[in-house]
Formats: C-alpha cells, structure tokens, sequence
C-alpha cells in the first residue's frame, strides 16, 4: 500500500498503542498504517497468520514496533488473548478499530439462515468482542474506540439484508458505549464509509463495469471514497481536534445517502 500524504503532522500520535481488529486489509489496515505514519505502535488481528504477518511487515515499515497475531473477533477468548498480548507489552490502550466484517450479495429470500448468521457474528458480535474485551484495558481517561460500520445502516440495500442488519446494530452499539463509558473518559465513534475504492467489499457489490458505473452515477461527488480518507477520519476522531465528538458515526459516502437508498438500489438493479 503506498503512502499517501496525511493533513496530520509525523509524531502527532508518537506514544499511543493503537489495536485495530481486521487490520490486515482494506479500510482497517490503511487506518493502521495512517496511524503509524503519525508516530503510534499499531497491533493488529485477523483469522489468518498469513495476512497478520504480511500486514505487520508492511506496516513494520512505517512503524518499527508494529505486531499482531491471528484472532477470530467471533472467539472472544481469542480477542481478549491478542488484547492481554498488546497490553503487556505495550502497555494501557489508547485507541481501538474495530473493523472486521464480512460480507456477499445475496437476496433475503435466497439468503441461508447459516449466512445470516455469520455477517452478524462478524460484523456486530464480534465489534461487541473487541469493545468489551479491551475496556479492562483502555488508557481512562483519553481511550478512543471507533467502530467501523457501513452505509447500509441507514440506507437499505437489494441483496444486504444481512449486513443492514448487522451495521445498524453496530451503530447502535457504539452510541450505547458512548453513554456509558464517556462519563470515564473514554470516547466511542464510528465511521460509515460508502463505496470505498480498492476494497474487497466493492468488488463484490460492482461485480461489473456496469455495476460500478451505475453506483457512480448514485454519488453525487461521482466517486469513491479514497482509503486515505477514512484513514485520516479515524485520525481526526482521535486527535485534539475530535475531542468533543462522542456517540457520533461520520458518514463518509461522497453525499450517497443524501439520495436515500432508492437511487443507490435503482442504480445497482438496474445494471444487473
């Protein structure tokens, strides 16, 4: 992943331990490594060794002490081992990302209650493992958590009945943490990214060159969202200048759900 320029200064997070769960690709190993550009120690977790090592390598080249190790965020014994791994070698956790999610088109009447079931134990059980197994574990006061959900949340979707389901439960859990942890001083947000350009996720929503151009046609920005910027809006959460941002999910989606999901839905069936 080539490094792009940050509106933030190099060290302006030189000190913190950043946990970023499903940091080994996309949207959460971008916020990752924005993070170590700025001078933080990123940890991060997947299901696979394999990636771990290789995100860790690649972010090990932007900050030395970077490490993770493999972890399925639906096992919370296991979330909570990587967790206990970080903080005792690093120390109180300032920040966590919980990202890992899951994801595949199909419509409600075909979907498998099995398939149902496991974009909601990734997505939202497994945010709830992350959340609440680091809480032991956070700096208090001066933690950040940022929950990253979807625009499906608030705009439903032909063939995501599953991750609409899971994503409005995501916000819905990171504004109840707000409530309770905020009087400790620990702050919960969340980012809800749109279309998102070289992500797994976008390529199976645009399976085609027609899908893709139709979805643009549904932005009124008429474009993707860059990783680097959901990178820096997970920077800007945790930095002084997110400070007073608590319970918030920032949509990040180029004026998308503006439209409201008609025109996203119109769009995407329409090039089917």
């Amino acid at each position: 992943m080539a490094t792009t320029e940050s509106l933030f200064q190099s060290g302006t997070f030189s000190g913190r331990n950043v946990f970023v769960a499903g940091g080994t690709s996309g949207i959460n190993l971008a916020i990752a490594r924005r993070f170590g550009e700025l001078g933080a120690r990123p940890f991060v977790i997947s299901r696979s060794q394999e990636r771990v090592d290789a995100a860790v390598a690649e972010l090990a080249t932007v900050a030395p002490a970077a490490a993770g190790m493999a972890a399925d965020v639906r096992d919370y014994a296991a979330v909570e081992t990587a967790l206990k791994t970080f903080h005792d070698a690093a120390g109180e956790i300032d920040i966590v990302v919980s990202g890992a999610a899951g994801n595949f088109v199909a419509e409600a009447a075909k979907l498998s209650s099995n398939g149902f079931r496991t974009v909601v134990d990734i997505d939202l059980v497994g945010t709830f493992h992350v959340c609440r197994a680091a809480f032991p574990m956070l700096r208090k006061p001066g933690a950040s958590l940022i929950n990253i959900s979807a625009t499906q949340a608030i705009n439903p979707m032909p063939g995501q009945a599953h991750v609409c389901a899971a994503k409005a439960g995501i916000d819905a859990l990171t504004k109840v943490l707000a409530i309770e942890w905020g009087p400790l001083g620990v702050r919960v947000n969340g980012i809800a990214p749109g279309p998102v350009e070289a992500t797994e996720g976008m390529s199976r929503l645009t399976p085609t060159d027609a899908h893709r151009q139709a979805v643009l046609r549904a932005i009124p920005l008429r474009r993707y969202a860059r990783l680097s910027e959901i990178a820096d809006t997970a920077v800007f959460l945790c930095s002084p200048a997110g400070a007073n941002f608590n319970g918030e999910i920032l949509v990040c989606d180029g004026g998308q759900s503006t439209l409201g999901s008609g025109a996203f839905a119109a769009a995407w069936a329409g090039a089917g």
